[in-house]
């Protein structure tokens, strides 16, 4: 074990009791620089300050209690090292507030139910089958829950939750643990309302579409849930083989940009807009009355790029073709050609995907 060294923790602080503004306090502890910030926390707590207030169990990265921002960034303070926590810190002190996106009760503990729970809840989780019960239990072949493993690996921390942006953008966001744990129902074999929840999900304007790509959710989850990742599935499942057009354009987007990197090899922008809100095509989307409404409504940001000179009436007609464009058609149509859509669970296989075959995710056996 390595000598015990000194660190200081800079805590948010914050006692609605107290009627103060939140502030900042400085405490120092000494610490195998292997154990963990809650470690630090909790000696804090027992030496220093019994009122430091901060929600934990496990001490393990089970429970998924002790969510807080170590140096801004999400994570449990249980499953963050001392001196890892060191290393990014500024100025040599490791800064630990509550979590983002959520209301705070005292100190470094959120009210979950007011934003996490309530959006889990959101999503309706918990199996919908057919029919009445079975007699017996639902026998589901191994290989079929491999596409819902991942998801299912979630211990509700509410990381994910605290370190979006699209929430900070959109607080009615459902959010990527709410996300993530809809498409473990979706995914579900069991399940017999597949079609109705992605339609409920695309059509809601804070659904599936409301995310941004961002990233976050995936660095900041401490189980590699990829909760992003488990949304991208939920758009693959309502437009590829539901065909769900729904009423935020996400389908139109999806296949208005694909449709014209396998023409052009490169993005048209100005082709993007029309397609998106015509269903993937640009005809509608210059005809169709609601169409039209919305390319009004846009048509400032495409004069602003106007004036910016980011955007030219000759790229806006006349866009030139990737050269070698033939390589990436012909990429298109050898995915396309296949009979099922083959994705690998890399929660299963591992990033180098060594022990690809047989650990296929969705679009197994799908309809």
């Amino acid at each position: 074990m390595a000598e015990a060294q000194d660190f200081t923790l800079k805590i948010r602080r914050f006692d609605p009791e107290s009627g103060e503004q939140a502030h900042w306090q400085d405490f120092g502890v000494e610490l195998d620089p292997d154990r963990s910030v809650l470690d630090g926390i909790l000696q804090v707590k027992d030496r220093e300050d019994a009122s430091l207030a901060i929600r934990c169990s496990c001490r393990a990265a089970i429970c998924g209690s002790c969510g807080v921002r170590i140096n801004g960034k999400s994570a449990l303070a249980c499953n963050t090292r001392l001196s890892d926590a060191k290393q990014t810190a500024s100025n040599g002190a490791i800064t630990v507030e509550p979590m983002g996106n959520m209301p705070v009760i005292k100190d470094l503990i959120v009210d979950m139910d007011a934003v996490h729970w309530k959006k889990i809840q959101r999503v309706v989780p918990w199996l919908l089958p057919e029919g009445e019960p079975p007699e017996r239990e639902y026998i589901v072949p191994a290989e079929a829950m491999i596409d819902v493993t991942q998801s299912m690996a979630c211990i509700q921390c509410g990381v994910c939750v605290s370190a979006c942006l699209s929430l900070e953008v959109d607080p009615e966001f459902i959010g990527p643990a709410a996300l993530a744990k809809a498409y473990r129902f979706v995914g579900d074999p069991r399940d017999d309302h597949t079609e109705e929840r992605l339609r409920d999900l695309a059509e809601d304007p804070h659904g599936i579409y409301d995310c941004t790509h961002c990233f976050a959710c995936i660095e900041v989850c401490p189980k590699d849930v990829a909760p992003m990742s488990q949304i991208m599935r939920l758009r693959r499942r309502a437009t590829a083989d539901f065909g769900i057009k729904d009423s935020n354009n996400g389908y139109g987007h999806e296949k208005g940009f694909v449709d014209i990197i396998e023409k052009w090899g490169t993005l048209h922008e100005a082709q993007l807009l029309p397609r998106s809100f015509g269903q993937g095509s640009a005809i509608r989307g210059q005809v169709e009355p609601d169409a039209v409404k919305q390319l009004l409504r846009d048509m400032p940001t495409a004069l602003r790029g106007l004036r910016a000179g980011k955007i030219t009436p000759k790229k806006a007609l006349m866009h030139p073709k990737l050269p070698g464009q033939k390589n990436v058609r012909r990429i298109f149509e050898e995915v396309e050609g296949k009979k099922e859509r083959l994705e690998l669970n890399l929660y299963i296989v591992g990033d180098d995907g060594d022990q690809a075959e047989g650990a296929q995710a969705e679009g197994s056996g799908e309809s």
